[in-house]
């Protein structure tokens, strides 16, 4: 199983994809905390998620209108465009790869907790990382608990956990899945004789990693330091972690 992050950027075009919607996992403390959300008053939501005046009365708006189908695509994989979903590209996608996809890809939401791409998701943004009171727990982690891990273990039985999902999103599960078992992923940038991370191209580098493990149904570690996109090679793989460079 694959684990990415979610996009902060949805879009509003519809994809003819025959996928099939399915309702998230975690649906009704979707719509509890949404529920929350919506009491909150544009101001006090900008001031919690740190987004501009627009985007918080945006947000709002979304809230106060939760379920009510506002939107005309409601599968998850379609919605979300940020430089991760850009790269993975599922607009490529046979129906082969998409159902592979489906059955291997899982989003980590804060809202949502874990959407399948084919689940249902009204339009949102709440980043797992907010700071503030959700029912009772004094942020998203504690509220969340070991849920999602649960779903995910469940689901994985023996298989490896591929984890392209940033910090951020991977601690929501880090404490509740099995590290033996989670293959990760660093990128590197070499400039000026240095390697390090450069969040952008390594937001990118998530998707195209994912497409890869997509296309070629990677099931193991075995064929991965085959993976070249965006001029990246293959370093070495020590403590479960693939490290891929690129100049």
């Amino acid at each position: 199983m694959i684990v990415i992050s979610p996009a902060k950027r949805l879009a509003e075009r519809v994809s003819e994809n025959s996928l099939k919607l399915t309702t998230p996992y975690f649906k009704k403390e979707a719509d509890q905390l949404a529920k929350e959300l919506a009491l909150m008053s544009p101001q006090e939501l900008g001031s919690m998620m740190h987004v501009s005046e627009g985007i918080a009365q945006l947000n709002s708006t979304r809230y106060k209108n939760w379920n009510k189908g506002t939107g005309s695509e409601k599968r998850a994989i379609f919605q979300f465009e940020g430089d991760v979903f850009k790269h993975l590209n599922v607009g490529q996608f046979n129906d082969q790869q998409i159902n592979y996809m489906n059955k291997n890809l899982r989003i980590l939401s804060g809202i949502y907790g874990l959407l399948r791409p084919s689940d249902e998701m009204s339009p949102y943004r709440l980043e797992m990382g907010t700071k503030h009171n959700f029912n009772g727990s004094k942020n998203l982690y504690e509220f969340w608990g070991d849920k999602i891990a649960k779903k995910i273990n469940e689901e994985l039985e023996s298989s490896l956990l591929f984890n392209l999902a940033s910090e951020e999103y991977f601690s929501s599960i880090s404490k509740y899945v099995d590290a033996k078992n989670t293959v990760n992923f660093r990128f590197l940038s070499k400039s000026g004789g240095k390697e390090r991370v450069v969040g952008v191209i390594a937001k990118r580098a998530r998707g195209e990693m994912a497409r890869f493990l997509i296309e070629n149904e990677i099931q193991t570690t075995k064929g991965i330091e085959k993976f070249s996109s965006m001029g990246f090679k293959f370093k070495d793989f020590s403590n479960n972690c693939f490290t891929f460079v690129s100049s």
